[in-house]
C-alpha cells in the first residue's frame, strides 16, 4: 500500500486498536521499518499519559508513563543529561531478579553522577519499577518500536542495554540503524559474540582454543555439522537467554526431532552446534573494562559438569581446584578479547578445562546473572562500577584493588522446583530450570558448601548409606571420596565396576545392579531407606538416561544426588565440616572487614579444613 490520502487515519485507527508496526507490516507485506517510515511521514506518533496511582480520588504526581494514541501528551522531555536504561522485562526462568538488581544499581550510579535516569520496563513486580528508583519510568514492552518512540521524544544521551539480560541486547542492531546512541559495548561486538563463525575466527586468530563448532539453518545442514565435529553435540539457538531450546544431542534421530524447536527459538538466526566436552570443568569469568583497562571481577568454578547451564550449577568463588598457570591463562584471554572487541562495561566469559586444555565456550558482552553474587562475595558493586565507565570514567580513577579475590569462600547454590511436581524430568542440561539461588559464606570451602546446601535443600546427611556409580574415567578418582565417606561412617553401595575398584583399594562396599541390569539396584535401596546420598557420574547416552531414573527417585525422596566428582568432593568436605559442629555465623560485612589471617585466627574450625587451590582430586 503506497502513501495516500487517508493513510494517517488508517494508521491511527490501527494503532488505537493495538496493532504493532510488525503486525501492520505483515498485513501490508512491508517490513516494520517501512511501516515506521510511513507513520513518520503521516505524523502518527504515540503520546504518553501519566499513570494515575490514586484512581482519580486525589491528584497523582508520579513519574510513571504509558503510551497511547490519543491527542494529549503529558510527558515532556527530561533534559540533555538523560539516559535510558532498558530493563529485563518479564521475570521468567533464565531472566529475572539478577538483571533487575543490575538495572537498579546502574540507575543509582547514574543519578549520583548527575544524570536523569529513564527506565523502560514492563514488569510492575520488579524493584526497577518502584517510584523512587528512576526519574521517569515508561511501562512499555521491550521492543524496538516502543524504545525508538521513547527515544524520539526524550532524545537521551544514549541507551544502556547491557544490564537487562538478553531481551534488550536483541535490540542493539535496530537501535543502531535508528541512529540511537548505545552506551558501552557497541552493536558490532555484540553481534560478533553471538555469531559463532565470526567469534571462531577471532579466537583462531589469537590461538585461543574452542570446541569444534558449526552453524545450520536446516536439519540437513545440522546433520552435516554433527557428522563433521562428532556426537555428542550441544545444539542452541542464537540470541537466547537461560539456555532456552538448548540440548545435548547424542545421535541423528534426536537431532532430527529437536532441530525444529531450536530453529524456531532462533527466529531466523542460525542454530549453533558445538562439540560437547564431556567430563570437563567449567568456569565463569566476570570482568569490567573502560575500553583500555580491564579488571577481573571474579572467577567462579562450577561444581556441576560442563554442559549444565551456568544458572543451574552451583559455583564457588574463588575457585577451589584451579592451578595458578590456568588461572593466569584465563585472565590473559579475557583481557585480550576485551581489548580486541573494545568492550566498555561488563563482560562474561565461560571456559571449559578438560585434561589440562582450556577452551572458550561462550562470550557475553553484558552483565551476567552472576554479577549480584560476585558483588556480594567481593564487596564491590560491579554494576555501579560499570555504569560509571559507560559515561566516561576510567578504572584508573577508581580506588579498586588490582585483584579483588576475597579472603573467604562464597558458594552459590540453586533451588529447583522439582519437589513440587510429580513425574518431572529432573535431569539437568543446557536449558536453565532453577527458580532461585542462595549463597553460603565461610572461611573454608567445606563449611561454605554446607551452609549453601542447608539453605536450599536441607542439610547433607551425616550418616547412613552412600551409593556410588562412577564412569570408567572416574573409577580411580572416586576412590579417595569413597574412603573419606567410609571414614565418616557411611555404608558404601556401588555398581559392579565401581565396587571392584573400591575393593582393590581396600574400601568395603556392597554391590548393587545398575537399573537396567536387575535387582537389587539403587532404586530398591532408596525405597528401603538404606541410601541417603547418591554419587553418580554419567558419561555417554546410556549413562545419562540411567541417571534420569535414579534422579527422579532421589528428588522424590529428598536424597541429595551429585553427578560430578567435583560436586562429590564438595559434599564430602561439607559433611566433614558439619561433623565438627555447628558452622560459624558472621555478617557479610564482617567477612569483608576481616583480613584472612585475622579471620582464620578466630575461626572455630581452624586452618586445616581450608580448601587448597589445586590440592584436591
Amino acid at each position: 500500500m503506497a502513501a495516500e490520502d487517508g493513510l494517517a487515519e488508517i494508521l491511527l485507527e490501527a494503532k488505537r486498536h493495538g496493532f504493532s508496526d510488525r503486525q501492520i507490516g505483515y498485513l501490508w507485506h512491508r517490513t516494520p521499518a517501512q511501516v515506521r517510515r510511513l507513520r513518520e511521514e503521516a505524523r502518527v506518533f504515540p503520546t504518553y499519559r501519566t499513570v494515575d496511582t490514586c484512581a482519580a480520588e486525589f491528584e497523582a504526581i508520579t513519574p510513571y508513563y504509558y503510551s497511547t494514541y490519543g491527542e494529549e501528551n503529558e510527558a515532556e522531555r527530561l533534559g540533555d543529561k538523560s539516559i535510558v536504561i532498558l530493563g529485563s522485562g518479564p521475570n521468567r526462568i533464565g531472566q529475572g531478579i539478577e538483571f533487575d538488581y543490575c538495572c537498579v544499581q546502574v540507575a543509582f550510579a547514574l543519578k549520583e553522577a548527575g544524570h536523569k535516569v529513564i527506565m523502560v520496563n514492563c514488569n510492575p513486580e520488579t524493584v526497577s519499577t518502584d517510584y523512587d528508583i528512576a526519574d521517569r519510568l515508561y511501562f512499555e514492552p521491550l521492543t524496538d518500536e516502543e524504545v525508538i518512540e521513547i527515544c524520539r521524544l526524550e532524545k537521551p544521551l544514549g541507551v544502556v542495554l547491557q544490564f537487562g539480560g538478553g531481551t534488550p541486547l536483541k535490540l542493539a542492531s535496530k537501535l543502531e540503524v535508528a541512529g540511537i546512541p548505545i552506551l558501552g559495548t557497541g552493536w558490532e561486538a555484540i553481534d560478533l559474540t553471538e555469531d559463532r563463525g565470526r567469534l571462531g575466527v577471532t579466537l583462531d586468530h589469537h590461538g585461543i582454543n574452542r570446541p569444534d563448532f558449526g552453524t545450520a539453518h536446516t536439519v540437513e545442514e545440522a546433520l552435516g555439522v554433527a557428522g563433521r565435529i562428532g556426537y555428542p553435540v550441544l545444539v542452541r539457538p542464537s540470541y537466547v537467554l537461560g539456555g532456552r531450546a538448548m540440548e545435548i544431542v547424542f545421535d541423528e534421530g534426536r537431532m532430527r526431532s529437536f532441530f525444529f524447536e531450536a530453529a524456531q527459538a532462533s527466529d531466523g538466526e542460525p542454530v549453533l552446534l558445538d562439540r560437547f566436552l564431556e567430563d570437563a570443568f567449567e568456569f565463569d569469568v566476570d570482568a569490567v573494562s573502560d575500553g583500555d583497562d580491564c579488571l577481573i571481577c571474579g572467577i567462579m568454578q562450577h561444581i556441576e559438569e560442563a554442559g549444565i547451564h551456568s544458572g543451574d550449577s552451583a559455583c564457588v568463588l574463588p575457585p577451589y581446584m584451579l592451578e595458578d598457570d590456568v588461572r593466569a591463562d584465563m585472565v590473559r584471554i579475557t583481557k585480550l578479547l576485551v581489548k580486541e572487541l573494545k568492550i566498555v562495561g561488563l563482560l562474561n566469559l565461560q571456559f571449559a578445562l578438560l585434561e589440562g586444555k582450556l577452551c572458550v565456550l561462550e562470550m557475553n558482552p553484558r552483565a551476567s546473572r552472576t554479577v549480584p553474587f560476585v558483588s556480594k562475595a567481593t564487596g564491590i558493586p560491579w554494576a555501579r562500577v560499570a555504569a560509571r565507565l559507560l559515561v566516561g570514567e576510567k578504572l584508573a580513577e577508581m580506588s579498586l584493588p588490582d585483584d579483588p579475590i576475597p579472603h573467604h569462600v562464597a558458594v552459590k547454590e540453586v533451588k529447583f522446583p522439582f519437589a513440587r511436581f510429580d513425574h518431572i524430568n529432573c535431569f539437568l542440561g543446557p536449558e536453565m530450570r532453577s527458580t532461585g539461588e542462595v549463597m553460603g559464606i565461610a572461611l573454608d570451602f567445606g563449611e561454605a558448601f554446607a551452609k549453601a546446601q542447608a539453605a536450599v535443600n536441607g542439610s547433607l546427611p551425616l550418616e547412613g548409606g552412600a551409593f556410588i556409580s562412577a564412569n570408567d574415567r572416574d573409577k580411580q578418582k572416586v576412590v579417595p571420596i569413597a574412603r573419606e565417606l567410609h571414614n565418616l561412617g557411611f555404608q558404601i553401595w556401588a555398581t559392579d565396576g565401581t565396587h571392584r575398584s573400591l575393593t582393590e583399594a581396600g574400601i568395603p562396599s556392597t554391590r548393587l545392579c545398575k537399573i537396567n541390569e536387575g535387582r537389587p539396584n539403587v532404586l530398591d535401596q532408596m525405597k528401603n531407606n538404606l541410601i541417603h546420598l547418591v554419587i553418580n557420574t554419567p558419561l555417554g547416552k546410556e549413562s545419562h538416561y540411567d541417571e534420569l531414573a535414579a534422579g527422579e527417585e532421589a528428588y522424590r525422596r529428598g536424597i541429595p544426588m551429585i553427578t560430578t566428582l567435583s560436586g562429590a568432593w564438595a559434599a564430602v568436605k561439607a559433611i566433614s565440616s558439619a561433623a565438627h559442629g555447628l558452622p560459624g555465623v558472621r555478617s557479610i560485612q564482617e567477612y569483608h572487614d576481616l583480613g584472612y589471617a585475622a579471620a582464620l585466627a578466630s575461626s572455630p574450625i581452624g586452618a586445616g579444613t581450608r580448601a587448597s587451590p589445586a590440592g584436591d582430586p
